[in-house]
């Protein structure tokens, strides 16, 4: 029985579970999906976002140049799978203060109501959470940036919370954060933020020690018939730097900052060789996630090595499953 509600997407992107899989998640067998360079002058593509449109699928990916700045460019795909990424980067309608572009990464799309919100890493004075809207993956809006700096992993709810536009993110600081915590916030009107909520934040010492040294969320919440399916990231700090890993919580579903279940476990790591060697080693980043909700099955896109990009499958019952059989007992 599928636990999903919202989308019905039949000829999503799947495969099924490996005979041989002991894993809650299984990797597709033709990763990775997008190569650094898909697009003309491209150093790296990684950390982007997919949702379903049209009579296909639409994209923002994060492309690095060959100078490694950071931008943010629209895509098309018939399948989810094929991309035909523009070679130029998204240009924004709005205020010129906040159009003007200091850099702009690891984006997120969420489709509320009649259109489809871009969240992405923005920087103005340091890096915060920019939003925009578009209704064609062709003509794109800006809004006023979420938060002060520093902040990153703006991630919306797909639906309101009661009468309020919902919002997970990670404060931080200017640099490659050595912490960090996911937080919950609210809005009226997309431009002014409150109800701060601290969701949940790194495990001390190794009691799940993959995620010691900070979190942040990465695709757009999953509506279950048990609360919200956050696949989020993980940090630990290892004697060869950070590893990234993916996890899923569980979160209620009117008071999202309350935290029902998490997983002890991680359920994506850096192991193959797209995924362990690149521009930044060991890194698995979910940013999005595809879902048909009659058969609960999940289609996850990740950056690999902040050079490519990945996709991964699993179900609703799979993960609800695991954070089941190996709890996080400190979901406080």
């Amino acid at each position: 029985m599928s636990h999903l509600k919202g989308n019905v997407l039949p000829d999503m992107p799947w495969q099924e579970k490996p005979a041989n899989c002991r894993m809650p998640v299984w990797r597709y067998s033709e990763n990775p999906i997008i190569t650094r360079d898909a697009v003309p002058n491209a150093n790296s593509i990684f950390n982007s976002a997919v949702v379903p449109f049209g009579e296909g699928y639409a994209g923002v990916f994060r492309c690095d140049s060959r100078s490694v700045s950071m931008d943010i460019f629209a895509g098309f795909s018939k399948d989810g799978i094929h991309w035909e990424i523009s070679a130029q980067p998204i240009s924004f309608e709005g205020d010129p203060e906040v159009t003007k572009r200091e850099y702009r990464y690891d984006p997120r799309v969420c489709f509320i109501e009649d259109r489809y919100y871009i969240t992405w890493c923005n920087g103005y004075h340091g890096p915060t959470i920019g939003i925009a809207y578009t209704f064609d993956f062709k003509t794109f809006y800006q809004l006023e940036n979420a938060f002060l700096p520093y902040n990153r992993n703006g991630v919306l709810f797909p639906r309101k919370i009661g009468e309020h536009y919902a919002m997970l993110s990670r404060p931080s600081d200017t640099g490659h954060t050595p912490f960090g915590d996911i937080f919950y916030s609210e809005s009226p009107d997309l431009t002014f933020w409150g109800k701060h909520r601290w969701v949940m934040g790194q495990i001390t010492g190794d009691a799940s020690a993959w995620q010691s040294k900070k979190i942040g969320p990465g695709p757009t919440p999953i509506e279950t018939d048990e609360g919200w399916l956050l696949i989020y990231h993980g940090v630990i700090n290892t004697c060869n730097g950070f590893v990234y890993r993916i996890g899923c919580a569980l979160l209620d579903l009117e008071k999202p900052w309350i935290v029902k279940a998490r997983s002890r476990n991680y359920i994506l790591a850096p192991q193959e060789l797209y995924e362990c060697v690149g521009d930044v080693p060991n890194v698995t980043f979910p940013c999005a996630v595809l879902t048909d909700a009659p058969t609960g099955r999940i289609a996850i896109y990740y950056g690999c090595a902040d050079t490519v990009t990945g996709l991964a499958f699993t179900t609703a019952e799979e993960l609800l499953q695991y954070m089941k059989d190996y709890p996080l007992e400190e979901t406080t």
